[in-house]
């Protein structure tokens, strides 16, 4: 649930970058000493993995504009990365930044995880577009995981 937590936080946090412009590592302290395991406003957020969290908005930061172009280079014609709402850009810079350089963890629980937390914040049409988004995504970046299981048959007993 910590890791879960920590990409919550981090699509949080990457659209307060959107929203405001702070830098990463400033957004970074912010989360981890008001947010993450705190009680806000009578909520109390969850534990968070701290180095998966920091690690995710760094990277998505840095690497922002490559993500959208790779984003947008899956997207229908009729849709462009501007035109999508700022929190479904956050989901996917950081469901796209895992899915290029978080090769440790696989792109299926990526996708999964990132599922989650759109549908936390998004409708059912956004968490569909999510979904399509990231799964080509991870078929372009990481197609042999992305076979891995398909065809082939099942060697569970039954």
């Amino acid at each position: 649930m910590e890791r879960r937590a920590a990409r919550l936080a981090a699509v949080q946090a990457l659209y307060q970058w959107e929203q405001g412009g702070a830098g990463a590592d400033n957004i970074i302290k912010e989360f981890a000493e008001h947010r993450i395991g705190k009680n806000v406003d009578g909520i109390e957020l969850p534990q968070a993995d701290i180095r998966l969290f920091s690690n995710l908005v760094r990277g998505a930061v840095a690497t922002a504009d490559d993500l959208d172009s790779m984003i947008a280079g899956v997207l229908t014609e009729d849709w462009s990365i501007e035109r999508l709402e700022s929190i479904l850009r956050a989901v996917l810079r950081g469901g796209a930044y895992e899915l290029a350089h978080r090769t440790d963890i696989p792109p299926k629980v990526t996708i999964s995880e990132y599922l989650a937390v759109a549908d936390a914040f998004l409708g059912d049409k956004e968490t569909a577009l999510a979904n399509g988004v990231l799964d080509r995504l991870a078929h372009l970046l990481r197609p042999a995981e992305m076979e891995q299981g398909r065809g082939k048959p099942s060697t569970a007993p039954r």
